[in-house]
């Protein structure tokens, strides 16, 4: 007999994924974690969104004047997909940013962004306190320590937001490896981003051929 999963789990039809100031003035400032690990996971992460069609709010904050464009490894997974470049810290605080989501018509959203304490903390705790599930992708994300990052995230939970991973997300959406339609796409984002885990696929491929 098979059991209904928990209605707290995230499946691409109930999720949307806001990405919030991944931007080189926003990386300098990082150093609760290693810099090129925060974009392997968000990359990671966008793919995973791409692969299942779950929609995607990507927004900046002072992209022309103060913190540069837009990741550019993101910009090469989604090059069509408009981006909502603000003035304030608080991404919820932008009118276009929260018609985005709400057009979505989606009630969880797996959020990442630099800072954790800032421009990830303010907008999750913000759509948790709208009526929203939120769920914090951490490794995504950076502060600028982790004494800082792991305060923000003391926050958050107390505001009911989720902690996850990127990864989590990957699998959570895949769910079932009978998924056929998806299965490989999901193989070749692990082996890409998924770190040991990855290389453990990827050794298998190499000595028994497995698809």
């Amino acid at each position: 007999m098979l059991h209904k999963p928990a209605q707290s789990l995230l499946t691409p039809d109930n999720c949307a994924v806001m990405l919030v100031d991944h931007q080189p003035q926003m990386f300098f400032g990082v150093q609760s974690q290693d810099r090129q690990a925060i974009i392997n996971n968000v990359v990671g992460l966008a793919k995973a969104a791409k692969i299942f069609k779950v929609p995607v709010i990507i927004s900046t904050i002072a992209a022309k004047t103060f913190s540069g464009p837009l990741l550019k490894q993101l910009q090469e997974v989604f090059p069509q997909e408009p981006v909502i470049d603000r003035t304030n810290m608080n991404a919820w605080e932008d009118e276009r940013v929260v018609a985005a989501v709400t057009k979505t018509g989606r009630k969880k959203l797996a959020m990442a962004g630099l800072w954790t304490e800032v421009c990830l903390a303010y907008p999750a705790i913000s759509a948790r306190d709208a009526g929203y599930d939120v769920y914090a992708v951490i490794d995504a994300s950076g502060s600028t320590s982790a004494l800082v990052e792991q305060m923000a995230l003391i926050r958050m939970t107390q505001a009911g937001v989720i902690p996850l991973n990127w990864l989590t997300v990957l699998l959570e959406f895949q769910r079932d490896w009978a998924r056929q339609e998806t299965y490989q796409a999901v193989l070749d984002v692990v082996r890409e981003h998924a770190g040991a885990y990855g290389q453990g696929v990827e050794y298998v491929y190499a000595m028994f051929g497995a698809h």
